[in-house]
C-alpha cells in the first residue's frame, strides 16, 4: 500500500514533500496526519482556521481557496443577532444566511457552488491545534478522495452528493 504522502502527491495535493518528514508522526492514523498536514500549511487548497475566527471573517480566504466562480462572491453585510447573519448577492439576488458556526458557512458555500464544476469542494478535515482543518479539493477528485481511508471528512455526508454530480459530468 502507498504511503499518505504518495497518495497526496499523486492526488496533487501535496506542496512540499520534504517538509512532509518533519511534520508526520511515525504509526499515527492517516487521518491524523492529515490534520497535522492541513494544520502546518502543507497542503494545496488546506486552511487551518482558529476557532474564534467569525464565519464572515472566512469568507475571503475560503472563496478564495475554492477558485472559480466563488471568487465573485460578494457579503453585502452582516448582522449580529443571535445568529449572525449574513447578507450575500447570488446572481443578482440578495439571500440572507443564518450560520452559527464555520461549519454552517462551509455548509452554505458548498450548497451554493454545488453544480459550479470550476469551484472546489470544501472538506471539514476535523479540528486539530484549536483550529478547524479545511482542505478545498477538486471536485473531479473527490470520488477518489472519498474511497481512500486517509480522507475521513467530518461532512462526507454533505460531499457524496457532489461527488456523485461531478462523476457524471
Amino acid at each position: 500500500m502507498a504511503s499518505l504522502p504518495d497518495l497526496l502527491a499523486r492526488e496533487r495535493l501535496l506542496k512540499d514533500r520534504a517538509a512532509v518528514t518533519e511534520v508526520l508522526v511515525p504509526g499515527e492514523p492517516p487521518e491524523v496526519s492529515l490534520l497535522r498536514l492541513c494544520d502546518a500549511g502543507l497542503l494545496h487548497g488546506g486552511l487551518s482556521v482558529a476557532l474564534g475566527v467569525r464565519p464572515d471573517e472566512l469568507v475571503g480566504p475560503l472563496t478564495q481557496a475554492m477558485g472559480g466562480a466563488a471568487r465573485g462572491f460578494k457579503l453585502v453585510d452582516v448582522r449580529e443577532r443571535r445568529t449572525l447573519e449574513l447578507h450575500v448577492l447570488v446572481g443578482e439576488n440578495t439571500e440572507r444566511w443564518e450560520v452559527e458556526d464555520l461549519s454552517a458557512l462551509v455548509h452554505n458555500m458548498n450548497d451554493l457552488y454545488r453544480e459550479a464544476p470550476d469551484v472546489r469542494a470544501i472538506a471539514v478535515l476535523g479540528e486539530w491545534m484549536d483550529a478547524l482543518q479545511l482542505l478545498c479539493v477538486d471536485k473531479r477528485a473527490l470520488p477518489r478522495l472519498l474511497r481512500q481511508s486517509f480522507f475521513a471528512p467530518v461532512n462526507a455526508r454533505d460531499l457524496a452528493p457532489i461527488a456523485e454530480g461531478s462523476s457524471r459530468s
